[in-house]
């Protein structure tokens, strides 16, 4: 396991869109600033590393909000969303061959 830096609150510890009080601590890392991941980790593509769900203000579904998820045995390109871990059809939504990590 490494540890990395939480995504979701960018290692501040706080919840970044200060729900529900300003001084509520991240639910992610639970206020440390940081959080465990596999050794063998790549960035979530379908956050783009933020840990944030593209255009709301919740953690993202595919990696937990770390913003890294673990590199898949293979790790080639997926075919289905060319690395981008979002569904061709509904880019709302995580890719299901992948399921929104960008590679297989």
């Amino acid at each position: 396991m490494a540890t990395v830096t939480c995504a979701f609150c960018g290692g501040k510890g706080l919840d970044p869109f200060g729900i529900p009080s300003y001084r509520s601590k991240c639910q992610v890392c639970s206020g440390k600033g940081n959080v465990e991941a596999k050794e063998h980790s790549i960035e979530c593509a379908f956050c783009g590393g933020t840990g944030v769900f593209p255009g709301r203000r919740v953690t993202c579904y595919v990696c937990g909000g770390k913003g890294v998820v673990t590199k898949p045995k293979l790790g080639k390109v997926c075919p289905e969303c060319d690395g981008k871990g979002k569904a061709r059809q509904l880019p709302d939504l995580p890719c299901v061959t992948c399921k929104g990590k960008g590679q297989i």
